[in-house]
């Protein structure tokens, strides 16, 4: 059993460790899977080695209830950040005031609305946004101006895919139903 139990940590350990590195939530929980496998051979070696000098049976479910504690609270600890994400919640490193602040800090966005800003797994963030723009605003510079807010929002609040939709000061924004 000691020498499964080598062999486990070595291979499941080698997974952590290149693993450990990743950002998403997809690759925190997957390391988080490999470190739990280590710990299980790492508590099966251990019991391996106290139980060939001592009979001490009651070894083995209290090392199993230890790494079942600590699997529960990584569970609920990620399981917060992926309900956030599921239900599309704004991400929490992103204010979306700052976000409204920095695009109306262009001369030519008079007002916002119909803002929504969510994360696809913690680190790809995505906005669609409606800018209403002054009226003397053309096709042209309406493009150069989506560029420059696009530019400022990656730079800025690393926003990956953002969805500006234009619309004159003159404009009533509605939405139309299609049948």
């Amino acid at each position: 059993m000691m020498w499964f139990a080598f062999l486990g940590i070595i291979v499941n350990g080698a997974a952590v460790l290149k693993l450990r590195k990743g950002t998403s939530i997809n690759e925190r929980v997957v390391s988080l899977h490999m470190l739990e496998d280590v710990l299980g051979w790492v508590a099966v070696l251990i019991a391996s080695i106290v139980m060939q000098f001592w009979d001490v049976p009651i070894l083995d479910p209290i090392l199993s209830l230890l790494i079942a504690v600590y699997i529960l609270y990584n569970v609920f600890k990620n399981g917060k950040e992926s309900v956030r994400i599921i239900l599309q919640g704004t991400p929490v490193q992103i204010s979306s005031d700052e976000v409204r602040s920095q695009i109306l800090n262009f001369e030519e966005v008079k007002n916002i609305h119909d803002c929504h800003l969510w994360t696809m797994d913690g680190e790809y963030n995505v906005l669609t946004i409606h800018l209403i723009v002054i009226d003397t605003l053309s096709w042209e510079e309406g493009k150069i101006l989506k560029k420059r807010i696009k530019k400022v929002l990656h730079d800025d609040f690393s926003l990956e895919h953002v969805t500006l939709e234009l619309e004159l000061s003159s404009e009533d924004c509605d939405y139309i139903d299609c049948v």
